[in-house]
């Protein structure tokens, strides 16, 4: 098939096609791709069965007289938490575990609302509708307090039912955006038609999207939606024609994550990330590759390992010259985000990775990627990334 406009020559992407090869081979030799394990998605009768199964436990607590609880996995502990350079960050197989009782002051209004989140996700299931998280909210907003309570609870039943958050028929409203070269088909028969102009909404049913039909070199991982909306204004979709760019606006989403690994895994094309040469930009990196400690127990389906670094990389300041008073001092929290960073087991198999954090750590100096328009307005997407994708700039 063919996509509108055309990029550069296909010389031009030599490099890139050399990576790509290399990836390939990695997974051909098993060395790339996770070998299942995690959570899998569930059918609606498991669902429901987990559900009652917690229900008939409650029952017999309580004929017992004893004060029912919950056991829920501790995912915040780096203890229980294991590194896989193939998969990312994983819960171990035997964790501790942390018991929201229905006897205690301090955990009781969380026991009851986790009953009650149990109580309407078994009669979505088992309904066959959907609900988004907000929708939840507003159910009992005085209840829930705010978003952040139904948001973790969530989380918690998934982890506690050992299924993803999909299976329990809860969608959460996308923030990510998409651009360029792709071409799918939503669940409904929605033909969604990317392009290099304008960017599409991230769908909120990534498990639903088929079809998915692109030429992309590479796609782009942009940490801010500033930055995504420049590259669209600069044209740089279209100048390096054919790709596909996507955003998270900051901290991704749990469906921005999912498309990013339902890409890697339909297409097996590179994918870089454009982030701050900041702590807060390398954290939102890290999250794309390896995961997250909260949502450690769904690995399998959300990290992409593969991710490399494109830039804004610390070296790069010093290498462009760019002025030292468009840097800005790490601050106090930023240098323990950053100390927190160093000490995580996944920086231990990126020795690159490392070279680049310390040199943040002794200049004290962070960078956006927006210092790059010091050097001319258009910088980024006329010279600096094009440059990278060239010579193969990344780690």
């Amino acid at each position: 098939m063919a996509f509108a406009p055309m990029g550069p020559e296909a010389s031009f992407f030599a490099v890139v096609d050399q990576h790509r090869a290399s990836l390939l081979a990695a997974l051909r030799s098993g060395g790339g791709e996770p070998a299942g394990g995690g959570v899998r998605p569930a059918s609606s009768s498991e669902v429901l069965a987990s559900i009652e199964n917690i229900i008939q436990d409650i029952i017999t607590s309580l004929a017992r007289n004893e004060a029912p609880a919950f056991t829920i996995d501790n995912r915040s502990s780096w203890e229980n938490i294991k590194f896989e350079d193939s998969v990312g960050l994983q819960m171990v197989s035997h964790c501790t575990t942390r018991k929201i009782r229905s006897d205690s002051p301090k955990s009781v209004k969380n026991f009851a609302l986790i009953l009650k989140i149990l109580s309407m996700i078994y009669k979505l299931v088992q309904s066959n509708t959907y609900a988004t998280k907000r929708d939840i909210y507003y159910t009992d907003s005085q209840l829930f307090g705010n978003q952040t309570v139904v948001d973790n609870i969530i989380n918690d039943v998934s982890c506690m039912l050992k299924v993803p958050r999909r299976s329990l028929h809860i969608l959460s409203t996308s923030k990510g955006l998409i651009a360029g070269n792709l071409r799918y088909i939503e669940e409904d028969g929605t033909k969604v038609h990317c392009t290099c102009a304008t960017a599409v909404a991230v769908p909120s049913n990534i498990q639903g999207i088929w079809n998915l039909i692109t030429d992309a070199k590479f796609l782009l991982i942009v940490e801010k939606d500033a930055t995504f909306q420049r590259l669209l204004d600069d044209n740089f979709c279209s100048k390096m024609s054919p790709c596909i760019m996507v955003t998270g606006k900051g901290v991704p989403d749990l469906n921005t994550r999912l498309l990013v690994k339902k890409l890697w895994d339909a297409l097996h094309v590179p994918i870089f990330s454009l982030v701050d040469a900041d702590p807060h930009g390398i954290e939102i990196m890290c999250i794309y590759k390896y995961g997250s400690m909260s949502m450690s127990f769904e690995a399998h389906n959300l990290t992409v390992p593969a991710i490399r670094w494109l830039g804004l990389l610390p070296s790069d300041i010093k290498r462009l010259n760019i002025p030292k008073d468009t840097l800005i001092p790490l601050t106090k929290r930023d240098q323990m985000k950053l100390d927190s960073i160093l000490k995580r087991p996944y920086v231990t198999c990126q020795p690159f990775w490392r070279k680049e954090m310390e040199i943040m750590a002794d200049s004290k100096m962070k960078a956006e990627i927006q210092a790059l328009t010091f050097l001319s307005s258009d910088y980024l997407s006329r010279v600096y990334l094009p440059n990278k994708l060239k010579f193969g700039g990344w780690i």
